[in-house]
C-alpha cells in the first residue's frame, strides 16, 4: 500500500480520536486540517503534528497534495463539506450518521458516482476486528442460519436544549446519534432492511426523540429488537441468535471481545487494540480500496448506506418526527 496523505475537515471531538488513530498506521500521513475558524485548525493540527491548517473547507479541498477527506463535522454539516470535497476530486471517508435523511444521503452519493470519487461512510463499528471475526463465524455457518437480533446503546445525558444531542437545529436525538450503530449493525448481519418495522420514539421537551425502541421483521421469518437512547444507561451488548447458537459482543460498538456458544460449548475471543481507539480499522479499508482502485467500500457499500438512512427515515417519519430544517425539502 502507498502512502496517503489525509486531511481532516471539521477538527471536533471525533476528529481527535480519528487523527489519533491514524497516527498508528504506517501508511497514512497526517497532513492538512480545515476548519472555518482558522485558530482552531491550527491548534489541531499543532496538537496532532500536521503540517498544513487552512481557515476554510474549500481551501483543505483544494490542496492539490491532499489524497482523501475525513469530513468529521456534525451530520446536519455533511452534505455541504462531502459535496465541496467530491466536487474538488477528493476521496471522502464520512463520519456518522451519514447525513440527516435519505435525500441528502442520496445526493452525496449520487455526486461520487457521477464523478467516479470514492465515498464511503465512516461506520468504524463495521471494520472492529471483533465484527470481522463475528462476520466470518456467521459466514462459516457457527451459529446456524440467523432467527433474531438484539441490540442496545443508551446512556445519560443531562439535558441541554443547547447541546448537539437535544437541539433540533443540530438534527440531535438518540436515534441518529447511537441507534443508528444499531441500525446498521442489523443491516449488516442480516444483509438488508427489515419489511415490517414498529417503533416508538419518547419526543423530549426539546423536539427529539430522547429514546428509541424498534422491532424489525423480516420477509424469511428472521426479527431485531433495537434500543437507542439519550437518557439512560443500557448494556450496549448485541447478541445474535441462530439456528444452532448464538454470538454476544460485549460494548459491541466497540468492543474487542466476542462470545461464540453452539454445540461446541462456549468459547471466548479477544481482538485486543491498545495504541488506538479503533479509527484506524475504517481508515485502512479506505486507503486499500483506493489502492485497490474501487469508488466503494465492499464492505460498507453506499446503497447500504443509503438504505440504513431511508430506514431511519421511515421510524422518525413514522414518528412524526421530522427536524426544524427538513420542511425546506432538504
Amino acid at each position: 500500500m502507498r502512502n496517503y496523505k489525509w486531511g481532516i475537515l471539521g477538527p471536533g471531538g471525533i476528529a481527535n480520536k480519528f487523527a489519533d488513530s491514524l497516527a498508528v498506521l504506517p501508511n497514512a500521513i497526517l497532513y492538512a486540517v480545515g476548519s472555518r475558524d482558522i485558530n482552531r485548525a491550527r491548534a489541531f493540527a499543532e496538537k496532532h503534528r500536521f503540517e498544513k491548517a487552512y481557515g476554510s473547507y474549500e481551501a483543505l479541498a483544494n490542496d492539490r497534495d491532499v489524497d482523501i477527506i475525513y469530513v468529521a463535522t456534525r451530520h446536519p454539516q455533511h452534505e455541504e463539506a462531502v459535496l465541496t470535497c467530491l466536487n474538488s476530486g477528493k476521496p471522502v471517508l464520512c463520519e456518522k450518521p451519514f447525513a440527516v435523511n435519505a435525500r441528502q444521503a442520496s445526493r452525496m452519493i449520487e455526486n461520487a458516482r457521477k464523478n467516479n470519487i470514492f465515498l464511503m461512510e465512516a461506520m468504524w463499528t463495521r471494520f472492529l476486528p471483533s465484527i470481522c471475526k463475528t462476520r466470518e463465524l456467521i459466514s462459516n455457518g457457527a451459529i446456524g442460519n440467523v432467527l433474531h437480533i438484539g441490540v442496545d446503546f443508551g446512556f445519560r445525558a443531562d439535558v441541554d436544549p443547547n447541546s448537539r444531542l437535544f437541539a433540533q437545529n443540530s438534527a440531535g436525538g438518540s436515534l441518529l446519534d447511537v441507534g443508528v450503530y444499531n441500525v446498521s449493525f442489523c443491516s449488516m448481519i442480516m444483509g438488508k432492511q427489515p419489511d415490517r418495522v414498529q417503533s416508538h420514539l419518547n419526543i423530549g421537551g426539546t423536539g427529539v426523540d430522547e429514546s428509541a425502541s424498534m422491532l424489525f421483521n423480516y420477509s424469511e421469518g428472521q426479527s431485531a429488537q433495537l434500543i437507542s437512547s439519550i437518557r439512560m444507561t443500557t448494556p450496549h451488548e448485541a447478541a445474535i441468535y441462530g439456528e444452532e447458537g448464538y454470538i454476544k459482543l460485549p460494548a459491541y460498538w466497540c468492543g474487542k471481545t466476542v462470545v461464540l456458544n453452539n454445540k461446541d460449548g462456549a468459547r471466548e475471543m479477544v481482538f485486543p487494540f491498545e495504541d488506538a481507539a479503533g479509527f484506524q480499522f475504517e481508515a485502512l479499508e479506505a486507503m486499500s480500496c483506493l489502492d485497490k482502485g474501487l469508488l466503494e467500500s465492499p464492505d460498507m457499500p453506499l446503497d447500504e448506506t443509503l438504505a440504513v438512512m431511508q430506514t431511519l427515515d421511515r421510524i422518525r417519519f413514522d414518528n412524526h418526527l421530522r427536524y426544524c430544517f427538513e420542511e425546506a425539502g432538504s
